[in-house]
């Protein structure tokens, strides 16, 4: 039987230490991780190898020859582009037509019993049998369902928290039959997950899933190729380790010199013709390569070092990789997470801070501190983008520097010569964080059209409209008024959507930053009229006719929509009373409680003045409040059956689309003036990605954000403010006589601890449970798990994307079942995830 062993990957997550290296070439226990892959497959007696490469294919072929060197033959079959994980495998087809072979990535370490996964693929007379492992955090995995007997049902590449509904995944390790290849195209991008295997399941083809009880990582970042080394040393993996036991725990090549007064306490690795000199200590989960000196006095622990590494008297390394042939000269001090590439001079005295990067061929001055600390890593954030964009505290975690990088590497992701709308709010923290951005852009050959302080659907507007490639606005964050957050657009003037983030965030940790020549340095311009083109376009798409004598009470909230409402309210006759009608540049955002006190008055004067009805804009104009003609505060769901209501009952057609986590009485409200519901997962992007498709009518995501698809895609409160005038002057009824028309949502909400590496665990376990009861049950995987019963009672269990917490919704016909049915699945993510 042969093997295909898959060599071509770049590792751009793990630079700089796949800098100048393929990603299966970097060490693991002093030998690269795919010599482990190699020699795990001698193990099971499977000599015979094709190895693909692609990415600085030269070096792999150099390293491991013919493979005699390990008792295996190997063979090559080198990629001029990219082909996929099939499209590689198809690239070496002539040499697989004998057999069935099996697949395998040469860059994670695992040591998984292959011989019974061919014996299980064997046995089931399977097509293709797909290796699989449980993990605690698949977000990065294909995750997969299968039956009892093991033949697969359902699997997802590269899921969102929402989408996870196993923590079982695809580990890249496949026993595959020949006539496999016949589905793969030649000399074309072709992946088994995303291509290959859904087109076989479709067609009813026998494949299988076999869950390894070994050990496997997918040594795809930092954290994890740490972790990898102390799995090794503590046992966790079967790996043929050099060298032999000193004390428990302490591993050292024959070749190696310790001095005896040398302290060594294991688990540790200490490579051949190493040197240890007295006085250096050597703690746990400390791997020195090979030819490494250690001189007195320095100290490691759990740090990861590379072959022919010098480190001088003094030094202090914890948590850390340093790369082959780097000096650490005297009294350098090297700290968690940092990496420093090959070939680098740490000169005397430096200090390197936690999560620094340093790329090879590096010399870093004597006393030098080093620090371009990565904010969120050590917040515990576990990406760049959170819900609101990039957020945190103003010149704590979001400081210039940061804005210099973060627009440099969106800067990178563009086309030089390309135009990007900035904008800001009234807060003089966005002011000067929003020049950040701006010199970075231009710097980076990127033209600027600065909309200064504007409302974000503004900004949103002339995004999608003025030819350009994206937009950046910044805003203090809602109710934090120490926070600020960075909101990034593409060209339709939305959110980045999700597969842009992970770029723009593969950039940014790179820091591979673009630079313009100096004949190259963009324009930085004001567009002129930008408030009239905004009111314009708007009034000319949005339906004003009917408006005659209607009194409405708005609050601005001190933010910059009142630089946008007189235009627009100017133009249509309205009796306006307007309050916070100014920029506040001390206090650009308010606390829960100067909220609720500003909604009040707003009741008051509602109310008093007998108007239609009051609104209350977020300081940004993107969200609303509502308040009805008696002065009532209508919530934030209320608000959207009433405002849903009204559209639906003057267009009676079309449709609309809301987030899973909406209460049903929108569909009985929709079905009742014939609009059909477009149900959404609750990723904005999700939202307006639909709201821009056909016969869209109305979008909202039951936070006080509108989308007027007539208009713009995005969620814009001026523009929702602006339809819902011409709607109430329009019907007959009141805002209350509205609400008080719809029936009452019996919706409950829960929140329940979850620990990331639980989450997905407890999702196999809802759906497993789910299925388990499924007689008059339907399962929805729009976004998370949702369990509908025959009685038309749902609940969504849902993992949140930036906390440790997974949500629960429950709706039924009345409260008690509603929350009867919400303890019952709290139950059952509760007991999953202890």
């Amino acid at each position: 039987m042969k093997a295909v062993v898959m060599a071509g990957g770049e590792g751009t997550r793990l630079r700089p230490m796949t800098a100048n290296q393929p990603k299966p070439l970097l060490p693991v226990a002093n030998r690269p991780i795919m010599e482990h892959v190699l020699r795990l497959l001698k193990r099971h007696a499977v000599t015979e190898t094709v190895v693909t490469v692609q990415f600085l294919a030269a070096l792999v072929r150099n390293y491991f020859g013919d493979g005699d060197e390990l008792g295996m033959s190997l063979q090559y079959a080198t990629e001029e582009l990219p082909l996929g994980t099939a499209g590689s495998v198809k690239n070496a087809a002539d040499r697989l037509r004998d057999d069935r072979f099996l697949v395998i990535s040469g860059d994670a370490l695992t040591d998984i019993d292959l011989s019974d996964m061919v014996r299980f693929h064997r046995e089931n007379s399977a097509l293709v049998t797909i290796g699989l492992k449980r993990v605690p955090n698949p977000l990065e995995f294909g995750i997969i369902i299968v039956d009892e007997s093991g033949r697969v049902q359902r699997f997802l590449e590269k899921p969102t928290w929402g989408q996870v509904f196993s923590d079982t995944v695809n580990i890249g390790v496949y026993v595959m039959e020949p006539e496999v290849l016949d589905r793969v195209a030649a000399g074309e991008p072709v992946d088994w997950s995303a291509d290959v295997f859904p087109e076989l399941l479709a067609a009813g083809a026998p494949i299988y899933g076999y869950i390894a009880d070994g050990y496997w990582e997918d040594v795809g970042s930092h954290d994890s190729y740490l972790k990898a080394h102390a799995d090794a040393l503590s046992g966790r993996v079967r790996l043929d380790i050099g060298g032999f036991e000193l004390s428990p725990g302490v591993w050292v090549a024959e070749s190696a010199s310790i001095d005896t007064d040398a302290v060594l306490k294991g688990p540790l690795l200490i490579g051949d013709y190493a040197k240890v000199e007295a006085g250096a200590e050597l703690r746990e989960y400390t791997v020195l390569g090979n030819n490494a000196v250690v001189r007195e006095g320095a100290f490691l622990h759990r740090a990861v070092v590379h072959d022919n590494v010098y480190l001088g008297p003094g030094t202090h390394l914890r948590g850390c990789v340093i790369g082959k042939n780097t000096d650490v000269m005297t009294g350098a001090r090297i700290e968690e997470n940092a990496v420093i590439g090959d070939e680098c001079v740490i000169e005397p005295e430096v200090y390197v801070s936690s999560g620094v990067k340093i790329y090879p061929f590096k010399t870093i001055e004597a006393g030098s501190v080093v620090n371009t600390s990565v904010i969120w890593e050590s917040r515990g954030q576990r990406s760049l983008f959170g819900p609101k964009g990039v957020s945190g505290l103003v010149n704590v975690e979001i400081t210039p520097e940061l804005c210099v990088r973060l627009a440099s590497a969106y800067a990178t992701t563009l086309k030089k010569g390309e135009h990007v709308v900035t904008a800001r709010d009234s807060s003089l923290a966005a002011r000067a964080l929003k020049r950040a951005v701006i010199g970075a852009l231009t710097a980076s050959a990127i033209n600027v059209l600065d909309l200064q302080a504007a409302p974000l659907p503004v900004a949103r507007f002339h995004t999608s409209r003025e030819s350009a490639a994206g937009g950046i606005a910044l805003r203090t964050s809602a109710g934090d008024p120490q926070s600020v957050d960075i909101v990034i657009m593409d060209d339709r003037g939305v959110d980045l959507p999700a597969a842009a983030q992970r770029k723009l965030e593969r950039v940014f940790s790179r820091q591979e930053f673009r630079r313009a020549f100096p004949g190259e340095i963009a324009e930085l311009a004001y567009p002129a009229r930008v408030v009239e083109d905004y009111a314009y376009e708007l009034l000319r798409r949005v339906d004003m006719t009917g408006i005659r004598d209607m009194k409405v009470v708005v609050d601005c909230a001190g933010g910059t929509s009142s630089l946008v409402l007189p235009t627009l309210l100017g133009r249509v006759g309205v009796e306006v009373l307007t309050v916070n009608a100014r920029l506040d540049e001390a206090s650009p955002t308010e606390t829960l409680a100067e909220r609720r006190r500003d909604l009040q008055r707003l009741s008051e004067l509602v109310s008093s003045s007998r108007a239609a009805f009051g609104v209350r804009f977020d300081p940004v104009g993107e969200r609303i409040a509502l308040v009805d003609e008696m002065g009532q505060l209508i919530g934030e769901e209320r608000a959207l059956l009433v405002v849903l209501d009204l559209i639906a009952a003057e267009r009676r057609g079309g449709r609309v689309a809301l987030p899973v986590t909406t209460t049903r009485v929108a569909e009985q409200v929709c079905r009742f003036h014939g609009v059909q519901v477009e149900w959404t997962s609750t990723a904005l992007d999700a939202l307006t990605s639909a709201a821009a498709g056909e016969d869209m009518i109305f979008a909202a995501d039951g936070r006080g954000g509108f989308v007027v698809p007539e208009f713009t895609p995005a969620i814009d409160g001026l523009a929702a403010f602006m339809r819902l005038l011409g709607l109430v002057a329009r019907t007959r009824l009141s805002l209350s006589q509205i609400d008080a028309r719809i029936p009452e949502a019996k919706l409950l909400k829960r929140t329940v601890p979850t620990r990331w590496a639980a989450k997905g665990a407890v999702m196999r376990s809802v759906i497993e449970s789910a299925e388990a009861g499924s007689d008059g049950h339907r399962i929805d995987l729009t976004d998370g798990v949702r369990v509908v019963g025959d009685d038309g009672s749902w609940v969504l269990i849902l993992p949140a994307a930036t906390e440790p917490v997974t949500d629960l919704w429950a709706e039924a016909q009345d409260v008690d079942t509603a929350q009867s049915l919400l303890e019952r699945w709290a139950r059952i993510v509760e007991d999953a995830a202890t």
